[in-house]
């Protein structure tokens, strides 16, 4: 028995990668300096995967900002647009990540998607010059020979060339289909230089055959691996995937010349009855996706050895492995110091994972009489209480009217266009303003005792002050508070909820160097007094203009935390639900005419596979967001908020949110969006971000204007916000100033032209 994981987080143990990339983006740093702290991490982390005892180590599985982009500049799939700039390899890369704006030029970054089913942002690779396509990087190559150099033998880990081909923008069709012919021969030759480097295992990852598979799908599978597979000569490949089940490709795999299968036993539905109807190959090893890649409970190893017991009357070659990559969990739960061990001993980060799979190693190899089985079914005794009767009851009570609004948007849009008294194109932002470091200092200062609750309040109240004055300067319709006392849209509310527990240093990868800090649901979840009230009644006393109230919804509260096991998402996200709904009704109570809802994260739980979209997740998800604004006067208006996504194949779910207006973030995807939203007749008034604010570059008044004109192309005049694509809060003053004063001007010239 052997244990593998398929990749490892890569932003340090107290996230030296964020820090040192972030002072390099300031010229803090050289880019000597960032390329020695890569190493180091890479180097520390080979270290502690070893001494951890698992016998598959990855490489190549590190990345400056994503392993997407990493595995399109590895095959030179760069956009002309990038190339034009002529600028350093390094610089070339994170101008495809973050956009460029300086003497070379003037270009926005690469599309941003959600990585499946989660909070992982990937890039989109664009690709309008197939012919340029070719083995032309060597990262691969290189992290292989540093971990060489460390004694490890490595597993290099690289996307799979179709789940690649799958996820690149091509130009056209022309384009994509010598794109097919190009990248096969570059992955070839990948084979050949690591054949020649005397490399054992590659592992690529091929996540997108879990997802619903056309038959011109499986065709090009089979056209990419028949001709790919015959170039392996010694090195031994391995077919990772997560995320779910290969239902429709399973047995076709058990033919192919495979030397290792990855299945995910976690979110895989139906990998075990697979396994079981169809048996496993002979020839090949099973790397069984055990341990959750994705939650942070830990193992029960009962559960585990039985499954892998089960297994074993199918096959003897069992490699235990993760799920997924350990990516999407924190780094190691040896940094928290202040929650309590009750707790913390049933959790376990990437770093404790590792030891998962070296006990159940041990554990297989000896009998469930050795200690280690019996420790670890002792952390599921005597379980802390999750449990509230009242939230119990409250939900029971529940009526279907209960999740309607009334009345029908088409009545009401009309009562809040009477009520509002908004001009054509209402401007606004998403919510957050700049989380500068004096606002970050307070609110820590606070947390640490070190000031009293009155001098944070009155610190809060001057630069709500201060923002207020700023967009009424610049001219915005509606405006924001800028949210200063929020360390996180879902933090935040987590932190004033019953049910939640916080981590001091459970930090994961979004993207790039952004990072998050899921919270843990741990019990029952309700409110017990008003969260955001006290800010809003103050910000709206300030100002003649509306001051949106900012919430955060339901299915996202729950899909950027880290959910229980013991009970139904969907009654855990009812549960929080009714404490939002509380806030709302507060929230108009007190005179606020217009409240957003951030439902930013209502994809990510979305099954990957259509047919079980409703049954397992919209049918309780968008009722779990009408029961939060039912409630509602028809004067009051409710917005809601999504983040990157792919959002077409379930704009008719989204519209059944009942909203009154929605903000998309757009502005990457090139406004793609739009057609689709006149194509599904989009009732909602929409905003789809007219810039993109995860670039530090400014985009001009003309530009802005453009971006208009083509809203305007598409959608009606009088069902049109504009806004940034999201908030503010990673971006500096000057840039969030400059961009939001062309968004004014361009919008204040449309509306003449109009």
């Amino acid at each position: 028995m052997q244990t593998s994981i398929i990749s490892y987080p890569r932003i340090g143990a107290n996230r030296e990668l964020k820090f040192a990339i972030e002072k390099y983006f300031k010229k803090q740093s050289s880019k000597e300096e960032l390329l020695e702290c890569a190493k180091s991490l890479r180097a520390r982390h080979w270290s502690e995967i070893k001494e951890a005892g698992i016998d598959f180590i990855p490489s190549n599985d590190f990345s400056f900002y994503d392993n997407v982009l990493d595995t399109a500049v590895l095959f030179n799939i760069i956009s002309k647009r990038y190339k034009a700039l002529n600028l350093d390899p390094l610089e070339e890369y994170f101008a495809q990540s973050r956009g460029y704006q300086g003497e070379k030029g003037d270009t926005t970054a690469l599309a941003m998607k959600k990585w499946f089913n989660t909070n992982y942002h990937y890039l989109v690779p664009e690709c309008d010059d197939a012919e340029l396509i070719a083995l032309s990087g060597d990262k691969i190559f290189k992290e292989y020979l540093e971990a060489k150099e460390q004694g490890i033998e490595s597993k290099p880990v690289l996307i799979g060339i179709f789940t690649l081909f799958k996820l690149i923008a091509f130009k056209d069709e022309a384009t994509q289909k010598l794109a097919q012919k190009k990248l096969l021969k570059a992955y070839i030759e990948l084979f050949e230089k690591l054949n020649s480097l005397g490399v054992k295992w590659l592992e690529l990852d091929e996540p997108y055959l879990v997802y619903d598979l056309e038959p011109k799908d499986l065709e090009l599978f089979e056209e990419f691996y028949k001709e790919l597979l015959t170039h392996k000569k010694n090195l031994k490949i391995l077919l990772q995937s997560y995320f779910g089940d290969l239902r429709d490709i399973y047995p076709k795999l058990l033919n192919y010349d495979f030397d290792g299968l990855g299945l995910d036993f976690v979110e895989g539905k139906q990998s075990l009855a697979l396994v079981q109807k169809y048996g496993f190959a002979k020839d090949k090893i099973l790397f069984a996706g055990l341990i959750n890649g994705k939650n942070i409970y830990a193992n029960d190893y009962a559960k585990s050895l039985k499954l892998v017991k089960e297994l074993q009357k199918y096959t003897q070659n069992i490699v235990l492995n993760t799920s997924c990559s350990l990516l999407h969990v924190p780094y190691s739960t040896e940094f928290e110091s202040r929650l309590d061990s009750t707790y913390l001993k049933l959790f376990a980060f990437a770093k404790q994972k590792l030891k998962e799979l070296k006990d159940l190693k041990e554990i297989l190899n000896s009998s469930e009489e050795n200690p280690l089985f019996k420790a670890n079914q002792e952390l599921f005794k005597n379980i802390p209480n999750r449990l509230d009767e009242s939230v119990k009851a409250r939900l029971k009570s529940l009526k279907k009217e209960d999740f309607v609004r009334q009345p029908e948007f088409k009545e009401r849009i009309q009562i809040q266009k009477d009520f509002l008294k908004l001009p054509l194109l209402p401007t606004t932002t998403i919510g957050s303003f700049p989380q500068s470091a004096d606002v970050r200092s307070n609110r820590l200062a606070f947390k640490q005792q070190k000031i009293s609750a009155q001098n944070y309040t009155e610190f809060n109240q001057q630069k709500i002050k201060e923002c207020l004055q700023i967009q009424e300067e610049i001219g915005l319709d509606v405006l924001v508070h800028g949210e200063f006392e929020r360390n996180d849209m879902v933090e935040y509310f987590g932190e004033n909820l019953q049910g939640f527990l916080f981590t001091q240093n459970g930090w994961v990868q979004s993207y790039g160097t952004r990072c998050v800090k899921p919270p843990v649901i741990w019990g029952d979840v309700s409110r017990t007094k008003p969260i955001t009230l006290s800010w809003s009644k103050f910000a709206q006393s300030l100002s003649q203009k509306i001051v949106k109230g900012m919430l955060t919804g339901p299915v996202t509260i729950l899909n950027w935390s880290f959910p229980r096991e013991d009970i139904s998402l969907k009654e855990s996200t009812e549960q929080i639900a009714l404490a939002i709904r509380d806030e709302v009704l507060d929230l108009e109570n007190a005179g606020i005419k217009i409240i957003q809802i951030d439902e930013a994260a209502l994809r990510e739980k979305l099954p990957l596979r259509k047919s079980d979209w409703h049954s397992e997740y919209l049918d309780w998800a968008i009722p779990a967001f009408n029961l939060v604004h039912s409630g509602v006067k028809a004067t009051t208006q409710i917005h809601t908020h999504m983040c990157y996504s792919e959002f077409n194949d379930i704009l008719k779910e989204i519209d059944a949110l009942d909203a009154d207006v929605i903000s998309f973030e757009a502005s990457r995807s090139n406004l793609e969006l739009l057609d689709t939203l006149k194509a599904v007749h989009f009732k909602t008034q929409v905003g789809p971000g007219v810039y993109d604010i995860h670039s530090p570059r400014v985009p001009s008044e003309e530009e802005i204007q453009a971006t208009l004109e083509k809203i305007l192309s598409k959608l009606p005049k009088e069902q049109i916000w504009i806004n940034p694509d999201c908030g503010l809060k990673t971006r500096a003053y000057e840039e969030v100033i400059a961009s939001l004063k062309n968004l004014v001007s361009a919008t204040q010239k449309i509306r003449e032209k109009l």
